[in-house]
C-alpha cells in the first residue's frame, strides 16, 4: 500500500507543514537515527507524515535514501520523499527528487504518480500565495513554470491515459490554458497603451488560434477590434467585429 496521499483536484497553493528540530539541530536524535536500520527509519518518517510533519518526514527520508539507495524500500522512499518534500514547499528538492525517480525508473508502475506530481509542483511554484491572499491579479509575471506544468499533464495524458491522474490532469490543462491566455492578454494591453497596435492585434490573434476554448476570447477579439481600428484595417476589424457580435453579443464593443 502506498503511503503517499493523492491531491485533491484544484488545491492549488503551497501547504506549509509545520517544521520539527531536524536531525542537524538535535545531536542525539541525530545519533539516534544513525543506529536505526532501514525499516525503523521508514516507520519514524511514515509517523512524521501521518502527524503532518513534512519537514520532518523528508529530512528522515532523505538521510533514508542516502544510507540505502538500493534498497527494498527505496522506490517507495523516493515516492514519500517526492511528497514530503511537496507538502514542505522545497519546489527544486520536489523536482529534482521527481526527475531522479523517473530516470531510474522508467517502467515502475507509478511513473504516472511522479510525472502528476511534476505537474503540481511546476503549477504551485507559478502561483504566489501572498498575491492570491491579497487578491492582487498578476497574470503578467511569466508563465513559464506554466507552461512547463502543462507539459507535464499533456506527457501524464498521453502516455499514461488509463492513470488515476488521468482526469484531474485534463482539469488542471484547462486551468492552465486560461493561465497563458490571460497572460498574452495582459501583454496585449501592455502594447495597446504604448500604441503598438500591430503587436496587441497579433496577441489577441495569438489567444484565439492558440486558446479557443479559454475564458479570454471576448477580450481577444475586442483587442483585436480596437487595434485594426487604430491601425485603419476596416476588413481586419469588420472580420474581428462580426465574429465578436457572433459569440458575445452583449460586448459594449457591439452596442
Amino acid at each position: 500500500m502506498k503511503s503517499f496521499r493523492l491531491m485533491m483536484p484544484f488545491v492549488v497553493g503551497v501547504m506549509v507543514s509545520v517544521a520539527g528540530c531536524s536531525s542537524s539541530e538535535d545531536p542525539e536524535k541525530k545519533a539516534a537515527m544513525a543506529n536505526m536500520g532501514a525499516q525503523q527509519l521508514y516507520d519514524n518518517a511514515k509517523k512524521s507524515m501521518d502527524n503532518g510533519n513534512f519537514s520532518a518526514a523528508a529530512n528522515t527520508l532523505s538521510a533514508l535514501d542516502s544510507r540505502y539507495p538500493f534498497g527494498p524500500l527505496s522506490n517507495q522512499v523516493q515516492l514519500d520523499l517526492i511528497y514530503s518534500y511537496y507538502k514542505s514547499g522545497k519546489i527544486d528538492e520536489t523536482l529534482a527528487t521527481i526527475d531522479r525517480f523517473i530516470r531510474l525508473n522508467p517502467n515502475h508502475s507509478d511513473v504516472d504518480y511522479a510525472v502528476y506530481m511534476r505537474g503540481l509542483t511546476n503549477m504551485e511554484s507559478d502561483t504566489n500565495l501572498f498575491q492570491e491572499l491579497m487578491n492582487i491579479n498578476r497574470a503578467d509575471r511569466d508563465p513559464a513554470k506554466s507552461r512547463e506544468a502543462f507539459e507535464d499533464f499533456r506527457k501524464l495524458i498521453e502516455q499514461y491515459p488509463n492513470s488515476k491522474y488521468a482526469a484531474d490532469a485534463r482539469k488542471r490543462m484547462v486551468y492552465i490554458k486560461n493561465r497563458l491566455a490571460q497572460y498574452e492578454i495582459a501583454i496585449a494591453r501592455f502594447y495597446m497603451r504604448r500604441q503598438a497596435y500591430v503587436a496587441a492585434a497579433n496577441r489577441g490573434r495569438y489567444v484565439i488560434e492558440h486558446y479557443p476554448n479559454s475564458d479570454q476570447i471576448q477580450q481577444a477579439l475586442e483587442i483585436m477590434v480596437s487595434s485594426y481600428e487604430e491601425l485603419g484595417l476596416n476588413e481586419l476589424k469588420d472580420n474581428a467585429m462580426k465574429t465578436l457580435k457572433l459569440n458575445f453579443p452583449e460586448s459594449e464593443f457591439v452596442s
